[in-house]
């Protein structure tokens, strides 16, 4: 089999051909067109868009927050009536009595407006989480549904790690930003807009002394905020390719234990969290300096500020109450422009996670169609001059001018060494790629007239190597029509030859099958990949060498299923066993990417060709 048909993965197949109908995801506008528009990448903002169908919760607790933000902004606004009544008392300008009645007003007003705020911050925060938990579900949905429908090319440019960090990693740096980050932003926003308008009120002098720092602090942060969100997108990345070598690490054990190889992979993965940690640190360094460098210029300015009020309080520039009020609400601006770092650096590490979400989501899904019902292929099938050549391999031609017709019903089989093109052929078939040259047909129609979904849709694989899922017996076989019933799952483990050695497990079809299929020998994952081909009832069956690596006696059992599988349909078949393919109508051989022999096996044995040799050398 070649290594880059991917055509292990023969469950998702069957899963492809129950799809009629696609949901559309953001970049997902050209699919109907067969991909050929150019690629765009997906704006940052287009997460946030997803609450927009949350609107009736999230514009309503985004009110709150607001509202929130701003009764808070009361809070320095009386404490420095409180303050600054004191300061008016000692210089003679109110008596204790009037104070005393001033003081308890204003307390009481203070209690209300924080009972309110607190009234208004438990159903934002319950909104905010409902409308994000919503809208974040819906972005795993969209990006994962987008993952499946790309084509087998992408899967064989990025390890399987590496795509899973993006969709759980990458998701939880956003979820972070989005329940936490975003209303901060927005807190903090109208708190330093607020409390900027409260600071010019008291003293205009004062606040364009401290506004000063602003620009210098805005600068920062831009700057600052593009270095952290590379680091950011380069943390990201070391993450993924350490969890790639965790997945090949556990999907490979036997492999790393029967060649000792624990502390090579030990020292493998601790390379990929050097790097992480490094790269991790180094962003951790920027944000650090930015932080303290806020921190101190802020800070510093308040300082400054306080003590030119103070010199103008006792000048008698400034008012006691209009004093307390512009050093409170200094420290309310001060702290909201000190959180800015955190949230600037925050979101900048979500844009650099996203990042990589939004390449999954830009890329061109397989124009896969739908099924409108007057579409239905009876097993014909017929290649005319097809040519083709991996993309990752130009100057390598796999196909040469392959030519072939199979009519409905037949048993056709392809031999040939290993790297002829069989698997390849197949591969085509399926739309994994696409022919340089010739043209594949469906019934004598052009293969890219024929929506991908009914095509698929036609076709079930069998293939050497059976990948089950890590559920139960009747969940594998299943897969090959969702929704069929227990009778219809147990008649086609029959059909299989599978329910003899289903029944003997104490579970029975709930037996779980362990990740992979690892609790199942070779021929019982094979009798379970017959039965959900059996159950899926396609027009065509292709059998990749699907006995090749098995016992005899398994061998025995799995044709046995086989030949019950192949009873009235168009059977294309993959073999290097003899006992696989001398019954076929038709034989294919394959050397070096083109047809050089074809006839019936009596007849290609007395042409003393390639396939007899074959034979010979029990390649066959």
């Amino acid at each position: 089999m070649h290594p880059a048909t991917g055509l292990q993965a023969n469950s998702r197949f069957d899963a492809a051909r129950r799809l009629r109908s696609h949901p559309q995801v953001p970049g997902n506008e050209n699919a109907g067109n067969g991909g050929k528009a150019a690629k765009s990448r997906v704006p940052a903002l287009a997460f946030y868009r997803y609450l927009r169908k949350y609107r009736l919760i999230f514009y309503p607790s985004l009110a709150a927050l607001f509202i929130t933000a701003g009764l808070s902004l009361a809070f320095p606004y009386f404490l420095g009536s409180l303050i600054g009544s004191p300061i008016e008392m000692a210089r003679g300008a109110v008596e204790v009595d009037l104070l005393q009645e001033e003081v308890n007003r204003v307390v009481l007003i203070l209690l209300s407006l924080l009972g309110l705020q607190a009234f208004l911050a438990y159903w934002r925060v319950r909104g905010f989480y409902k409308a994000g938990e919503s809208a974040l579900n819906d972005i795993r949905r969209d990006v994962f549904a987008r993952l499946v429908r790309l084509p087998v090319s992408f899967f064989h440019e990025h390890r399987a790690g590496e795509l899973s960090t993006r969709v759980a990693g990458d998701l939880e740096v956003l979820r972070e930003t989005l329940l936490t980050t975003v209303p901060q932003l927005a807190r903090q926003s109208v708190i330093l807009a607020g409390g900027l308008v409260f600071i010019f009120i008291s003293s205009v002098k004062l606040s364009l002394i401290m506004l000063a720092m602003i620009p210098v602090v805005v600068l920062f942060i831009a700057i600052f905020g593009r270095k952290i969100r590379t680091f950011s997108r380069q943390a990201q990345d070391a993450l993924a390719a350490g969890n790639v070598v965790v997945e090949e690490s556990t999907q490979g054990i036997q492999e790393v234990k029967a060649y000792g190889n624990e502390e090579f992979e030990e020292r493998r993965y601790a390379s990929r969290l050097e790097e992480f940690l490094s790269v991790t640190l180094r962003g951790a360094g920027a944000r650090a300096f930015f932080v303290s460098f806020v921190i101190f210029v802020l800070f510093g300015s308040i300082s400054v500020v306080v003590w030119f009020g103070a010199g103008m309080l006792m000048r008698g520039e400034i008012s006691g109450q209009e004093f307390g009020r512009f050093i409170l609400f200094s420290v309310f601006v001060g702290a909201s422009l000190g959180a800015l770092p955190e949230i600037v650096g925050q979101v900048q590490k979500a844009n650099g996670a996203t990042e990589r979400l939004r390449e999954i989501l830009a890329e061109e899904p397989e124009a896969a169609g739908t099924d409108d019902g007057t579409t239905a292929l009876t097993g014909a099938v017929e290649a005319r001059g097809l040519t083709f050549g991996y993309p990752s391999r130009p100057d390598a031609t796999v196909l040469d001018e392959v030519s072939f017709a199979v009519e409905p019903g037949e048993r056709i089989a392809f031999v040939g060494a290993s790297g002829a093109g069989k698997s390849t052929l197949f591969s085509l078939l399926l739309g994994f790629y696409e022919p340089q040259g010739g043209r594949l047909l469906f019934d004598g129609k052009d293969a890219g007239s024929i929506p991908l979904g009914v095509r698929r849709g036609a076709m079930a694989l069998v293939p050497q190597d059976v990948l089950l899922f890590g559920g139960s017996i009747a969940e594998n076989i299943a897969y090959g029509r969702p929704g069929a019933s227990e009778d219809e799952i147990r008649a086609a483990a029959r059909s299989a030859y599978a329910a003899d050695f289903i029944e003997e497990f104490p579970e029975g079809y709930e037996t779980l099958v362990g990740p992979r299929g690892v609790k199942l020998s070779g021929g019982q994952r094979q009798r379970i990949a017959i039965a959900r081909a059996i159950l899926a009832d396609p027009r065509i069956l292709l059998l990749d060498e699907a006995t090749s690596a098995l016992d005899s006696e398994s061998e025995r059992l799995v044709q046995q299923a086989l030949d019950e599988l192949m009873k009235g349909r168009t059977s294309l078949i993959i073999a290097h066993r003899l006992g696989t393919v001398k019954h076929a109508d038709r034989i294919y051989v394959l050397q070096e990417g083109r047809i050089n022999e074809t006839g019936r096996h009596e007849e290609l044995i007395d042409a003393g060709g390639t396939y007899r040799l074959l034979a010979q050398t029990q390649l066959l």
